[in-house]
C-alpha cells in the first residue's frame, strides 16, 4: 500500500511517499481502508516533534512512521475480539495512540471507531473526531450573557468552538491571524482580534477563555479572566502548559480564577453527539481544502502554517 512516511523529526520535505505493507489487526484492531483523514495541529507537532510532548513515545526518531490520527473508512478486516465491526461497515474515529491515517489502510483500536454516519461524507466525518470534543468540552461553560474568547479560533477546533459558544448564546471575541478575521465574523464571532496586532490578555476580561495556542505566562492569562471565571488551554508551548498545570493552580485560586489545562475526554462518546450536533445542522463543518495522499506534505504546511480556515482534509480513497 501507499503512505506517506518519515523517520526523523524535521519540516515537510522529510515526508515521502512510499509502498510498505499493509498492518494486520491485532485481536482487538480493526484494519480500516482509508477513505478520508483530517489534519489536526498534533499532525504538525508530531512532525516537528516540538513542542517536546510532540516526542512521546518516540525521543529521538518519530515512534510511529504514519502520521495522521483522525480517520474514516470502510472496515476490510476485524481481530478475532472485535464484535462492533465487520468488514464493509463505514467507520470513523480518533486514531491518535497508533495514528497511521496517512495510508491506503490503517489499523485502529475497536474501542476507538464508531459507525460512520450515512448523512456525512467519509470526508466531513473526518473532521470530527479529535476537534469536535475539543470545542464541545471547551466550551462547555459557555452560556448567555457570558463573554468568551478562543485563541485560534479560525482553526479545526476553533472554528467548532466558536460555532458552539454562539449556540450558546455567548458573546465570542476569536483570536488569529489577520487572514482570518473575516472567515472567524462569518462563524458568528462577534468580535475578532488579529494577534499580530493585538495582544488580548493586554484589554477586557472574559468569563472563559479557551486558548488553543497558548504560550504565554500564567500571569498574563489570569489579566484575561474576570473573577470567578475560567482560562483553559489544550494545545501550546511545552513550558506554557507546564506552567498553567502547576502554577496556574495557585495563581488563579488566589485571584478567585481557575486557570487549567484541558484534560480532553476522547473517544466515540465525546465525538458521536458531536456528529448529531452537526447533522442537525446546529454546528456547520467548514473544510478549507482538499489534498491528495501524494499532497500530504503540502497539506501539513498548510495548517502547521496557520492558513487553514476551518479543516483541512487528505482525500485517499
Amino acid at each position: 500500500m501507499k503512505a506517506v512516511t518519515y523517520d526523523r523529526y524535521g519540516p515537510p520535505d522529510v515526508l515521502r511517499v512510499e509502498n510498505v505493507p499493509v498492518p494486520s489487526p491485532k485481536p482487538d484492531q480493526v484494519l480500516v481502508k482509508v477513505g478520508a483523514t483530517s489534519l489536526n495541529l498534533s499532525d504538525w507537532e508530531c512532525l516537528l516533534g516540538k513542542p517536546m510532548y510532540g516526542r512521546i513515545g518516540g525521543l529521538r526518531r518519530p515512534a510511529r512512521r504514519v502520521l495522521g490520527s483522525d480517520i474514516a473508512g470502510r472496515v476490510e478486516a476485524v481481530g478475532s475480539d472485535v464484535t462492533r465491526f465487520r468488514p464493509g461497515d463505514e467507520v470513523y474515529g480518533d486514531n491518535l495512540d497508533l495514528k497511521g491515517g496517512f495510508a491506503e489502510y490503517a489499523v485502529a483500536p475497536e474501542s476507538a471507531l464508531s459507525h460512520k454516519p450515512e448523512a456525512l461524507t467519509f470526508a466531513e466525518a473526518s473532521t470530527l473526531p479529535q476537534a469536535g470534543p475539543i470545542a464541545l468540552q471547551g466550551t462547555a461553560a459557555a452560556a448567555s450573557g457570558k463573554r468568551v474568547l478562543i485563541n485560534g479560533a479560525g482553526g479545526g477546533s476553533g472554528s467548532f468552538a466558536i460555532q458552539l459558544a454562539k449556540r450558546a448564546a455567548a458573546h465570542v471575541t476569536g483570536v488569529d491571524n489577520a487572514g482570518k478575521l473575516d472567515f472567524m465574523r462569518a462563524l458568528g464571532a462577534d468580535d475578532v482580534i488579529d494577534h499580530h496586532q493585538q495582544d488580548y490578555t493586554r484589554g477586557d476580561q472574559y468569563d472563559l477563555v479557551l486558548d488553543l495556542v497558548a504560550y504565554r505566562s500564567v500571569f498574563a492569562y489570569r489579566r484575561a479572566v474576570a473573577r470567578g471565571g475560567r482560562y483553559l488551554c489544550v494545545g501550546g508551548t511545552s513550558r506554557a502548559l507546564l506552567r498553567v498545570a502547576t502554577a496556574g493552580f495557585v495563581v488563579g485560586g488566589l485571584t478567585g480564577r481557575r486557570l487549567r489545562v484541558l484534560v480532553v475526554k476522547p473517544g466515540p462518546s465525546s465525538f458521536e453527539p458531536f456528529a448529531e450536533m452537526c447533522i442537525a445542522g446546529d454546528i456547520q463543518i467548514h473544510i478549507d481544502r482538499t489534498f491528495t495522499l501524494e499532497e500530504v506534505p503540502q497539506a501539513l504546511a498548510h495548517v502547521g502554517e496557520g492558513r487553514a480556515l476551518g479543516k483541512v482534509v487528505v482525500q485517499i480513497s
